[in-house]
């Protein structure tokens, strides 16, 4: 079984996102001994933006290839500016490829790689959920949740740690509070009756 571990802060030790999204990899790794963990960091390893050549070319293989292969995606995903960052959104135009994990039909786009689960850590700083003044704003879960629906992937999860710049009995808190979601998180995913 194959997970793919993909972190995109900016920030290395001090985020919050990429513990969060450790505390994912490590749950899963502890419920299936087996499982393979490919890493791509790209706060410190980004990708190129999409530009003409590389469209040309037909794009990237290898980080394609990786999110093919994988069964698991645990993604790392701060907001940034009520988005994501721009080096997440990089290897989303890698992954987003006409052919290969969608096409279009007569009858309109059809998702080629539904058979996976994704697990979004996110960090964020104000409160953007639902019942909230600003969620109007959240240009990130909203996205991350239509991009993978694209390509087929309806099972997507969230473990947030929200309103981190508030203070830091409010950060400490959140965070505390996303990795004990953790285990949750990846509870009856299978993947050791399906190794």
């Amino acid at each position: 079984m194959q997970l793919l571990h993909i972190d995109s802060s900016i920030t290395g030790e001090a985020s919050l996102s990429r513990q969060v999204s450790a505390a994912v990899v490590q749950a899963l790794k502890s419920a299936n001994p087996g499982l393979q963990v490919v890493h791509r960091n790209l706060g410190a390893d980004p990708l190129a933006h999409l530009d003409g050549a590389l469209l040309a070319a037909g794009g990237d293989a290898q980080a394609l290839q990786e999110f093919l292969d994988a069964d698991v995606v645990v993604i790392g995903a701060p907001m940034y500016n009520f988005s994501i960052p721009s080096q997440l959104k990089a290897w989303i135009d890698r992954i987003l490829v006409a052919g290969k994990t969608f096409r279009y039909s007569e009858a309109g786009p059809e998702g080629l790689a539904g058979a996976k689960t994704v697990i979004v850590a996110s960090s964020r700083g104000g409160l953007f959920g639902a019942d909230t003044p600003q969620a109007a704003l959240d240009h990130q879960e909203n996205y991350l949740r239509t991009v993978f629906g694209f390509i087929g992937i309806s099972d997507v999860k969230f473990v947030r740690a929200e309103g981190v710049a508030y203070g830091p009995a409010h950060r400490d808190a959140a965070l505390a509070a996303a990795l004990a979601a953790a285990p949750a998180a990846v509870a009856g995913l299978g993947l050791a009756e399906a190794a």
